[in-house]
């Protein structure tokens, strides 16, 4: 696996597939600087070597070119992470970015406009892939997010560098970090897998539990499992159609030596609502006209035993619906359980987008092993996937 670390780039252009695709406000201003953050080792890498920089990525979903999602929006934000002037360029092939990518000096980064201005790029075009690799002499992907996409600067652009292309210290991160879930891990191993839907989860359920001994499920998908189990959910979120599925996850982890766990309580509502009347149940027992949205106390005394015995974690998917305070506690209970079984040496592995967001509204980022930048690439992943702007790399 060719990182950064094998190349010097000395008197070299790098050509950095970056995921720059931020969050802005209605001032334009960027609101979550996470991803040009993450960004900012791989660059300091190159400029400290004495190379120069060409920074492209995608921002939005513009339909052709858009002043909206244009990425001389986020330039402020970028030059003040990185420590350095970067030069905009308001497109991102052609003859206007020929000239901004010949007069760059040693240190120089060089931003492009939006990718995705040009309908060629999610296409995977290759004459329009071949004409970005005319910037650099070293293409460096380092954009996990973008990872399970063939687009033109993802994947497609690589071909047109067979030897001189390298994972980004970014993206050998998050490859790292899944591998030691997937393949590396230690034992006993965890999997906290949240969210609503059963059949988002499937593929990732079936791949992992060769890799986990312990599996917690929480969220809308218990209410699936438990009333393929003959629990009376009230008015709980279920995929009905999903009930004999369930039912043979539980099976084949059974068949596999792996514990599923469920929440045995819930925090029951009689409405979706932060102001709703609630009341701790029996997850087997919630009354009609109720709904569980959020794991009850003896759960998370039970799931706080499994991950404190746990050496490695992967969560993917909050245990209730964090955004409402009122049923968040079982999220952010369980966010202290992993980072406490951090401090005393568990390796986790945080990922999707609900989870990453739990974990920053709570302050808990920091007290993980890894949280990852890739909802969508980590997911393929796990799921047991190779991703093509990782395969592009590896194929030399």
């Amino acid at each position: 696996m060719k990182t950064l670390q094998d190349f010097n780039f000395n008197n070299q252009k790098a050509i950095i597939r970056v995921d720059f695709n931020v969050p802005l406000d209605e001032n334009f201003n960027v609101t979550d600087t996470t991803r040009i953050e993450a960004a900012k080792p791989t660059i300091d890498k190159i400029i400290a070597d004495g190379g120069s920089v060409v920074l492209m990525s995608h921002l939005g979903r513009p339909k052709g070119f858009d002043d909206q999602f244009s990425l001389r929006h986020i330039v402020v934000s970028v030059e003040k992470i990185l420590g350095h002037k970067v030069t905009f360029v308001n497109d991102c092939i052609g003859s206007v970015v020929e000239e901004a990518v010949a007069s760059l000096d040693k240190g120089s980064i060089l931003l492009l406009e939006n990718l995705r201005f040009y309908g060629e790029e999610e296409k995977g075009d290759i004459p329009f892939a071949e004409k970005l690799s005319k910037f650099g002499d070293i293409y460096v992907n380092d954009a996990f997010g973008t990872a399970h996409r063939a687009h033109a600067s993802t994947t497609i652009i690589a071909q047109f560098y067979p030897h001189k292309k390298c994972f980004g210290l970014l993206l050998a991160k998050e490859i790292d970090s899944i591998n030691k879930v997937l393949s590396d891990s230690v034992k006993p191993v965890t999997a906290i897998l949240g969210g609503s839907k059963v059949s988002s989860k499937i593929t990732v359920i079936e791949n992992i539990l060769d890799k986990v001994n312990h599996m917690i499920i929480g969220g809308g998908m218990t209410f699936t499992f438990v009333k393929a189990l003959g629990g009376s959910i009230g008015n709980s979120i279920c995929e009905d159609d999903k009930l004999e599925l369930a039912i043979n996850i539980l099976k084949l982890a059974k068949e596999k030596g792996v514990q599923i766990h469920l929440p045995i309580d819930v925090i029951a509502a009689d409405s979706f609502s932060n102001d709703a009347n609630t009341q701790v149940v029996d997850v087997k027992s919630i009354p009609d006209g109720w709904q569980g949205l959020d794991a009850g106390p003896k759960s998370l005394i039970i799931f706080d035993r499994i991950l404190n015995d746990s050496k490695t974690i992967l969560w993917n998917g909050p245990l209730g619906v964090f955004e409402m305070d009122t049923f968040s506690k079982g999220t952010i209970a369980l966010g202290e359980s992993i980072a406490t079984a951090t401090k005393n040496g568990a390796f986790s592995l945080v990922g999707g987008g609900d989870s990453v967001a739990a974990v920053k509204q709570f302050g808990l980022e920091p007290k993980m092993s890894y949280v990852s930048t890739g909802g969508g690439a980590m997911l393929e992943m796990l799921e047991g996937r190779v991703l093509p702007g990782i395969a592009a790399i590896l194929n030399e």
